[in-house]
């Protein structure tokens, strides 16, 4: 524990009582917010990677609060549930403190509750996105013949 370099074993719960104190009073300061913009919220608490890109999402109608899309000067409260999409997966947060900077990862996952659903797996996902054939460049067009042979195999493959 490098925070406990040089002192003393007699003093070494007052150490851990001041280094207690001094996170318990860090934690107060950041809970007397009552409103903080929305974008800036999803970036303190490290949902977003920087404040341009959750800026973006509420921009792009992707950041939900009430079924409403929102903008990001929304003024965010405790208690509000948040419903967005992130890279293909569908966040619901509900905000629990409100943060106006970017702190510890272990302080701002304190900040809020993740209530999404599991991710979906890809594998199970039956859509023609994931099922496509790949030709060689220049081959042209499958033909009639490879185009039944290619639905035969793609039929069979699935059963």
């Amino acid at each position: 524990m490098h925070f406990l370099n040089g002192v003393d074993k007699n003093n070494l719960s007052l150490a851990i009582f001041q280094l207690m104190f001094t996170f318990t009073k860090k934690l107060c300061q950041l809970s007397e917010l009552q409103k903080i913009r929305i974008d800036k919220w999803l970036w303190a608490v490290r949902l977003v990677k920087t404040r341009t890109m959750a800026t973006n999402l509420c921009n792009s109608g992707k950041v939900k609060i009430n079924g409403k899309s929102v903008k990001p000067s929304y003024s965010l409260m405790v208690d509000e549930t948040i419903h967005f999409s992130y890279y293909g997966n569908k966040k619901i947060i509900e905000v629990k403190m409100l943060l106006a900077k970017r702190t510890s990862a272990a302080i701002a996952s304190e900040c809020y509750v993740d209530l999404s659903p599991p991710p979906i797996e890809r594998n199970n996902l039956d859509s023609a996105f994931y099922n496509f054939e790949i030709r060689d460049k220049g081959v042209g067009r499958p033909t009639k013949k490879e185009r039944r042979a290619i639905d035969e195999f793609k039929q069979n493959s699935n059963d």
